[in-house]
């Protein structure tokens, strides 16, 4: 029961603590999962964020579950879920009741962009953070120069590199069995 709240406990924290989507959550995740409670290895938490982001729906919600259910199962799941959601369902309810009020407010608009400055170096962060756990050879460089090419240059959707990279992996960088 305690490590049950615990994961609802944690992840209603990282819910109400992360501005800037699900990207800007992978630096908390790490530091309370791996670092603090050890409750996930890096490798099996980069599986996770590799999975989260592969599937539909919102990255957060999707690693939460993912990282819920790994440590207590269908019920960590579930309380992870919540956790992470619910400290941004209340706030926008807040929000969305009060912000006509505020919207001028310049406390609130200075705020605002403070938060908004700062989101970019948690991506930057997640970033950096994640990179460790890859492999640096050829291959993967030029996987990743490849992508970073299409995308900013062709606009291409990134479900379509997050498609074309798993079926590369899957045609070329598979393991024969024997």
């Amino acid at each position: 029961m305690k490590k049950l709240f615990g994961i609802f406990a944690t992840f209603f924290k990282i819910g109400l603590f992360t501005f800037g989507g699900g990207f800007a959550m992978i630096p908390l995740i790490e530091e309370e999962m791996i670092n603090k409670k050890k409750w996930l290895d890096k490798d099996e938490f980069m599986d996770i964020i590799v999975l989260s982001q592969s599937l539909p729906g919102p990255f957060a919600v999707n690693a939460s579950i993912f990282v819920g259910y790994k440590i207590a199962g269908v019920i960590g799941g579930l309380l992870s879920f919540l956790g992470a959601v619910l400290p941004s369902f209340s706030i926008i309810l807040l929000v969305a009741a009060y912000f006509m009020q505020f919207r001028n407010n310049y406390y609130v608009n200075k705020a605002f962009m403070g938060i908004s400055a700062a989101v970019p170096m948690l991506v930057l962060i997640a970033v950096a953070s994640l990179s460790k756990a890859i492999d640096k050879n050829s291959r993967n460089f030029i996987i990743i120069a490849v992508a970073l090419f299409i995308l900013l240059y062709f606009k291409v959707n990134p479900i379509y590199i997050i498609i074309g990279s798993a079926l590369y992996g899957l045609i070329f960088l598979r393991k024969k069995v024997e």
